[in-house]
C-alpha cells in the first residue's frame, strides 16, 4: 500500500476559489489506478485495504484522521456517498466504486477483477 501522509500546506497552495474538499477529493481520485479514502483506525478501512492487497493491488491510501484537512474532505465523502460514514471510499480509475459493501458486491459478483484491470491496477 502506497500511504499518503503528507500535510496538505506542504505542496498545495494557499486556499482559493478552485480548491474545495470535493474538488481535492476528486483530484486525488483520479491521480491513482485505485485510491482508499480511510480512518486508520476504523476496521471496515484495514478490511478494504487488505482485500486489495490480498489481491495483488497497491492502493494509494489517504488516512484522513492524519491530514489537517481530513475533516473537510470527510464531510465531502459523505455528501458524494449519500451517507452518514464517508470511509472507506474506494475509487478506482478515477471513478467512485463505493463504501466497504459496494466493493464486496462488487468482488462477489465479479467484476471488481475487471474494474481493476481496466484501470491497471491488475495484470493477471
Amino acid at each position: 500500500m502506497h500511504y499518503q501522509t503528507e500535510a496538505w500546506g506542504a505542496y498545495m497552495a494557499p486556499r482559493t476559489a478552485g480548491t474545495d474538499p470535493l474538488e481535492r477529493v476528486e483530484r486525488l481520485a483520479a491521480e491513482n489506478a485505485v485510491v482508499i479514502f480511510s480512518i486508520s483506525s476504523c476496521c471496515m478501512c484495514h478490511a478494504v485495504k487488505r482485500l486489495f492487497c490480498g489481491m495483488g493491488v497497491n492502493p494509494t491510501v489517504y488516512e484522513l484522521d492524519e491530514d489537517p484537512r481530513g475533516k473537510e474532505m470527510e464531510k465531502a465523502l459523505v455528501r458524494l456517498l449519500g451517507s452518514s460514514q464517508a470511509v472507506p471510499a474506494v475509487f478506482i480509475g478515477g471513478k467512485l466504486i463505493g463504501p466497504m459493501d459496494r466493493v464486496m458486491a462488487s468482488h462477489i459478483n465479479g467484476s471488481l477483477v475487471p474494474l481493476l484491470k481496466e484501470a491497471g491496477a491488475l495484470w493477471l
